[in-house]
């Protein structure tokens, strides 16, 4: 067996770090992950990460194998996996979430196999807590990766409670220093001291004002990592509309009205350690949605469908408003635009 399947995913920034109280919030940025799988029977999975040899590579095998175990138990198959990256390693921009969905969706392609994109960021959180790059498995970082627009989870129970597109005539200017912070030394007993300001936050990315909980959760997690974040104050002085630490950093996430980019950059002097972005609202990469199903074929995995309220959130995000054609949608077993 030489199938090949290709897969493609972003990177996202924070609204709400999900650390402190369980609950999330995270918006999709144009960053791209690339992963190709080339299925073997060899039962052995070799990894490439290119530009990272020294990444450990247990989240990418554990992707592979999860989606393997689950669509086609009983095969002994192994593969040739290659990834490559926009998305800086360990900076907050949630690389691993970005390699996850993009290892699962290359699989299901090589697979020739197609379940709802939540069960599969579901099964790739379970893959992140289990490799130890996440505390909480990072299912708001993994939604809006792989969805795109914001989006407000509670990650305690894997669920999505809202999606909608971010402003598009946002730029994210994401300021990058030249170091990582790894999960494993997180300071919990600080983390946890910030709870309830985390949860204040939380209620404003649940009732849409994205770019204020941005800016009180970046307050909040900077002050308990001890991460400086002198570059988000000076950013907002000069006219951004919210900035914030993005995860546990150290990136740091700043929002720019696109007509005003060019005097932002301008202003902040040093350009060197920025990265300048699109926003990403809405999934390019189909691969784990269509797959190769031929147009009329049913769901053949009904078992791993997602709720109608769930759904309905895809819809709003794809359609805009809810009308009758969303509230229908919303309903129908499968999407309408596979039919």
């Amino acid at each position: 067996m030489n199938r090949t399947g290709k897969g493609v995913s972003h990177g996202a920034a924070t609204i709400v770090n999900a650390i402190a109280t369980g609950k999330g919030a995270a918006f999709g940025i144009d960053l791209k992950t690339w992963a190709e799988v080339e299925l073997n029977d060899s039962s052995y999975v070799d990894v490439k990460i290119e530009g990272f040899k020294e990444e450990p590579t247990k989240l990418v095998e554990n992707c592979f194998r999860s989606v393997v175990a689950k669509l086609a138990p009983g095969e002994d198959l192994g593969a040739r996996i290659t990834t490559r990256s926009e998305i800086p390693v360990s900076k907050g921009l949630k690389s691993s979430s970005a390699a996850a969905n993009a290892v699962i969706m290359a699989t299901l392609d090589a697979l020739e196999e197609t379940i709802e994109p939540l069960y599969s960021i579901r099964l790739g959180t379970k893959c992140a807590i289990e490799a130890g790059v996440s505390v909480t498995g990072a299912f708001d970082d993994a939604c809006a990766s792989w969805l795109g627009g914001a989006v407000v989870t509670d990650n305690r129970k894997n669920e999505l409670l809202k999606r909608e597109p971010m402003d598009p005539t946002l730029k994210a200017v994401i300021h990058v220093p030249p170091f990582q912070i790894r999960k494993a030394g997180l300071p919990r007993e600080r983390i946890s001291v910030v709870s309830d300001m985390a949860e204040m936050a939380f209620q404003l990315a649940l009732n849409g004002d994205y770019l204020k909980a941005m800016k009180l959760n970046g307050m909040c997690y900077a002050s308990a990592l001890k991460v400086d974040q002198d570059i988000a104050f000076k950013a907002l002085e000069l006219g951004a509309r919210s900035a914030g630490l993005s995860g546990t950093g150290p990136a740091t996430a700043i929002l720019v009205d696109s007509d005003k980019l060019e005097k932002f950059l301008s202003d902040i002097k040093s350009t060197k350690e920025f990265i300048i972005t699109d926003m990403f609202n809405g999934s390019k990469a189909r691969n784990s949605l269509s797959g190769n199903r031929r147009s009329g074929e049913p769901c053949p995995h009904p078992h791993l469908k997602a709720t109608p309220i769930e759904r309905w959130c895809w819809a709003f995000s794809e359609r805009g408003p809810p009308g009758l054609t969303t509230c229908f949608w919303a309903v129908t077993p499968w999407p309408l635009w596979e039919r």
